[in-house]
């Protein structure tokens, strides 16, 4: 095998490389032309062709986003890959066999739809081209460049980003040695509300036939009022009329210092009449229903039946919430009334949804109280409830817990990313994961993704009212049903 392996795109030879393992990986390939200039704040046009090999042994620019502190909490548990250049529209494809079909998994990364690349070490898709898939990672616009809108021209461009990478896959996706009418896309946290978005997406339809959502169901979107909200006060803060075209003419950097602390006062008053509907889940730029693009929310159309032909495989992490209360301390500072306020707010019966989590949870402090019922009411709940409305939808959930911060963090959220990549050893994740994290919950997830991808089978029922069936991955994996039924039902408010 050439150490130097040529592929013929639709807009040109690009010259990959071979890994040790002789895995063939090609990073950093145009899927769209650099969202910038006459293109800023436009949907993704195609790439210039180029006619000489293009070198695609390293990865390409990032979208633009804020760095994380060094001295921040979240410095050791955020792994970034952040390059700075325009053409940032790019992706990356690990194949095993140039000549071969095999099934196709093109990963969605998340990041609040701020933040993420697909170049983090952590997405290699080494390990997925080693056991028969091709693998590819994108990026897309984030923040205001891939979510601002004032009501005028194309919202939802970083959706539109997502549906130009899989667009540029059905094309060309074949010379890698990859199936083109057999392509799952899965994605975690904002990836995963990505492709719960995309499930409903008349744009996406035909572009992939199986869905996997890690972390992020079809609950979470936002009205065209609240965009404006948003957009409004964005645009005072940067000191420029609300349109697109003023804040196009913003610099790079100062507009994600505004986006930054934009993002700080939502969580410093997350007032619904101040932000509508970010004061939710205090994210200010995600997918929002225009009732074009995107016509409705996602749960009500996947309820309605939009997406049925495609197979989708959905789970959360048992203890999610905990990334956000353990490294910044925030567990100790909570209190019973807060607990007792947020059960109120999130919808649980007022008396006895906080007495119902306290009472199952022997010794627990109201920190870890709040902790499991906000991990219910964002992740666990909205997956069920997408599982409900989708017909044949498998179920998991991943419990493993990190050993970091003094056996405190749990099973976190995003801690499930390093065993479904099978990267246990990306030391990038090492202060997530320890130094001895179990290989064979690796093994699970890794291959439970991959047969899944394959046939649709993840190796376990299918999650149906009747039979609320399940995977738990843990040290000793296994199949459950209707776990902790007590408290699901008392979730019967959350749509």
């Amino acid at each position: 095998m050439t150490s130097e392996p040529i592929v013929t795109t639709k807009y040109g030879d690009v010259r990959g490389r071979v890994s040790g393992s002789g895995v063939l990986t090609f990073q950093g390939i145009p899927y769209a032309a650099a969202p910038v200039g006459p293109n800023r704040f436009q949907p993704p046009q195609p790439p210039e062709s180029w006619s000489a090999p293009r070198d695609a042994t390293e990865y390409g620019p990032t979208a633009p986003q804020a760095e994380v502190p060094e001295d921040g909490p979240f410095a050791d548990l955020s792994p970034r890959s952040v390059v700075s250049g325009d053409d940032y529209l790019n992706l990356n494809v690990w194949t095993a066999d140039l000549g071969g079909r095999s099934p196709v998994m093109v990963f969605v990364h998340g990041g609040s739809f701020t933040s993420g690349s697909g170049s983090i070490s952590g997405y290699d898709g080494t390990r997925f081209a080693r056991d028969g898939v091709v693998l590819v990672t994108i990026n897309y616009r984030l923040g205001a460049d891939g979510f601002l809108w004032f009501g005028d021209g194309i919202p939802n461009l970083g959706l539109l980003d997502q549906i130009a990478a899989l667009t540029w896959v059905r094309d060309n996706i074949s010379g890698f040695g990859g199936d083109p009418g057999n392509v799952t896309v899965f994605g975690e946290s904002a990836g995963a509300m990505s492709v719960c978005s995309l499930l409903t997406m008349p744009t996406a339809e035909g572009l992939f036939h199986r869905a996997i959502a890690e972390s992020g169901a079809g609950h979470s979107t936002i009205s065209p009022a609240t965009a404006r909200l948003v957009g409004n006060r964005l645009a005072a803060l940067l000191g420029v009329e609300p349109t697109r075209e003023a804040i196009a003419e913003v610099a790079v950097p100062r507009l994600i210092a505004a986006q930054t602390q934009l993002a700080q006062e939502i969580t410093a008053k997350p007032k619904t009449r101040l932000w509508g509907d970010v004061a939710r889940n205090l994210m200010p730029f995600e997918p929002i229903v225009d009732g074009e693009l995107l016509p409705g929310p996602p749960i009500e159309r996947i309820a309605a039946g939009v997406g049925a032909q495609v197979e989708v495989l959905i789970g959360t992490n048992s203890e999610e919430a905990r990334l956000f209360l353990i490294p910044t301390g925030a567990v100790d500072k909570i209190t019973g009334l807060v607990v007792q306020a947020a059960a109120v707010r999130y919808g649980l019966p007022p008396l006895r949804g906080a007495a119902r989590y306290r009472a199952n949870r022997p010794g627990a402090t109201p920190g870890d109280l709040l902790s499991a019922i906000a991990t219910d009411w964002y992740y666990w709940i909205p997956a069920l409830r997408l599982a409900e409305a989708h017909p044949g939808t498998h179920v998991y959930e991943f419990a493993w817990r990190s050993p970091a911060f003094g056996d405190k963090l749990g099973a976190c959220h995003a801690l499930e990313l390093p065993f479904v990549f099978d990267n246990l050893d990306d030391r990038a994740f090492s202060p997530f994961i320890g130094e001895n994290p179990p290989q064979q919950v690796a093994d699970a997830m890794h291959k439970a993704w991959i047969d899944f991808a394959t046939s649709g089978d993840p190796g376990w029922p299918a999650y149906t009212a009747e039979h609320r069936v399940a995977m738990r991955f843990d040290t000793a994996s296994a199949i459950t049903v209707d776990d902790r039924a007590d408290e699901r039902a008392l979730w019967s408010r959350r749509r």
